[in-house]
């Protein structure tokens, strides 16, 4: 019995020092990564996108970053901000997560805004673009890892009055937040390049039939500008093709609507559309090859907006914690290492942070094309180091109000 005791009392102090070694040495816990994203509705699809890539990710490094593993939280928020914000609690206050890799939609960040500031959690976004996130209403506790909602749609508003000479454009778009601040920012630089944005039309995020939007469209105008999100443009394009006015009016859109996601899901109607985005499958550098390689054979699927977007969070992470020597557990030194984070080896090329937390990148005009018997974008333009401001001063910029459905004004507008 005494030699029991002796055994007992040998491994509780051996239990005691483990733990204060541990305790010590807080490299040797696992590091806790919450993970924010949509199963079910019409974003479903970025969701499960999204998904795909930070496993990938992590697959790839065996689940340790710096030396450390890595638990991954995955939480749904069903596309609902109420809902969002719970699982944002239970990430942080049930998980201890110690940072939040999410959310998808614009307005699902918006919703966290609080929170995130109140508890002072690490969140990198994936997908959700929100303007005033990284503008007016900065979050010190918020960066991106892809392009704000107009960034990439000012570029190809550019582009289509001074490349493609379009002088009038109609507008349809998802009803919410992203939708507005990309159709926005189109409208900006299309309007200053000498166009006329003469219609908007608004889809609820949830439609099911574009055919009385279709039928509104006017047919005097040049193109059609289109700005959705999930697999809203695949449905779209659809219906659009089935009233027959691909052949009557050519489409230009938002990354979103014409994103490597959803392109399988598109018939041959989809060949030619001209888009624009940080990202492109098409993207020649050895460090896009090698991904495009990867999400084929783990998803039969090249990356695309959400998947990328989750992909590059795990870079960003990954730098900052090498960067603080693993050390995620100092927050304000982790948020300081995130927020001057750069990568040479991006597969979106160069990629470093604004001093508002948002990408300084490139943007690619993109085409639709048939690829190895798929469609995919092909890069037909780019345009190097865009950032959330385009060309504008920044004091300039934000003395204005935030894109919305309202501002810019719209001024060509015709009944």
């Amino acid at each position: 019995m005494k030699m029991l005791s002796a055994k007992l009392i040998f491994a509780l102090f051996g239990t005691f020092i483990a733990s204060f070694a541990l305790a010590a040495n807080p490299n040797a816990e696992p590091i806790r990564v919450g993970f924010l994203t949509i199963k079910s509705g019409a974003l479903a699809a970025g969701g499960k996108q999204m998904e795909d890539g930070i496993q990938l990710f992590l697959k790839e490094r065996n689940y340790t970053l710096n030396g450390r593993k890595v638990e991954l939280f995955i939480a749904d928020t069903s596309g609902q901000p109420a809902i969002t914000k719970t699982k944002a609690q239970e990430l942080v206050e049930k998980n201890k997560v110690q940072v939040i890799i999410g959310p998808l939609a614009a307005f699902e960040a918006l919703a966290l805004d609080e929170y995130i500031r109140k508890m002072e959690i690490p969140t990198i976004a994936p997908s959700a673009a929100a303007e005033d996130l990284t503008q007016r209403k900065a979050n010190p506790w918020f960066v991106r890892a892809v392009g704000s909602s107009a960034q990439t749609s000012h570029a190809l508003g550019d582009y289509a009055a001074k490349d493609l000479k379009m002088k009038r454009i109609a507008i349809i778009g998802d009803d919410f937040a992203f939708g507005h601040e990309t159709a926005a920012g189109f409208q900006r630089t299309f309007e200053e390049g000498g166009g006329k944005i003469v219609q908007k039309l608004w889809s609820p995020l949830n439609v099911t039939d574009y055919g009385p939007y279709i039928v509104q469209i006017q047919p005097n105008v040049d193109a059609v500008y289109v700005a959705f999100a999930g697999g809203n443009g695949a449905k779209f394009l659809k219906q659009y093709n089935e009233y027959g006015m691909i052949k009557k009016l050519p489409l230009l859109g938002s990354m979103t609507a014409f994103d490597e996601g959803i392109l399988p899901s598109m018939g041959p109607e989809a060949i030619g559309i001209i888009s624009s985005g940080w990202y492109a499958a098409g993207i020649n550098n050895p460090a896009n090859l090698r991904l495009v390689k990867e999400m084929n054979a783990a998803y039969k699927m090249d990356p695309g907006y959400y998947s990328m977007g989750a992909y590059n969070a795990g870079l960003m992470l990954e730098q900052a914690l090498k960067d603080t020597k693993g050390n995620i557990e100092n927050k304000q030194q982790f948020m300081a290492a995130l927020k001057t984070v750069q990568i040479n080896d991006d597969p979106l090329g160069k990629f470093k942070l604004d001093a508002l937390g948002n990408p300084v990148m490139d943007v690619y005009i993109r085409k639709v094309q048939q690829v190895n018997g798929k469609l995919s974008n092909t890069v037909i333009k780019t345009y190097p180091n865009v950032t959330q401001f385009w060309t504008y001063k920044t004091s300039d910029f934000l003395v204005n109000p935030v894109y919305s459905r309202d501002h810019p004004p719209a001024n060509n507008l015709e009944k």
